[in-house]
């Protein structure tokens, strides 16, 4: 069951980097902005609004199947771990700036998975004994 769990943990951060960095890219592209049927139209020959909406399914089909093998508080917590891969693939492919409070935020949530990992499995101890 782990297995399952790491690997789709890893799919669902593959799912959401891919479609945050892809909706980033569609957002630079779609300059100039106006409030126009043309603009919008022009907006869907961009293929990253595609990247972004294929990223968002996969990484909501991906999160079904973890809530079906992992505790919820640990997966909720891990499920936000992409927010550190999307500021370290936007600082490498975007130029984007690694800041204090960027490198603060991520050390925060790997905490937080991290201590509600082992607080769960403190419990599934306690409730096997």
């Amino acid at each position: 069951m782990k297995r399952v769990v790491v690997v789709g943990f890893l799919v669902l951060m593959s799912f959401d980097t891919m479609g945050q960095l892809c909706f980033k890219l569609a957002s630079i592209n779609a300059d100039p902005l106006e409030l126009s049927l043309i603009w919008f139209l022009r907006l869907f020959t961009k293929p990253w609004v595609y990247g972004a909406i294929l990223g968002y399914i996969g990484a909501f089909v991906t999160w079904m199947t973890i809530l079906k093998h992992a505790p919820m508080g640990p997966a909720f917590a891990a499920s936000h771990l992409e927010l550190i891969s999307v500021s370290i693939f936007s600082v490498w492919l975007l130029g984007e700036s690694m800041n204090i409070h960027k490198i603060i935020g991520g050390t925060l949530i790997i905490l937080g998975v991290f201590c509600l990992a082992r607080g769960e499995e403190q419990v599934a101890r306690e409730q096997r004994v």
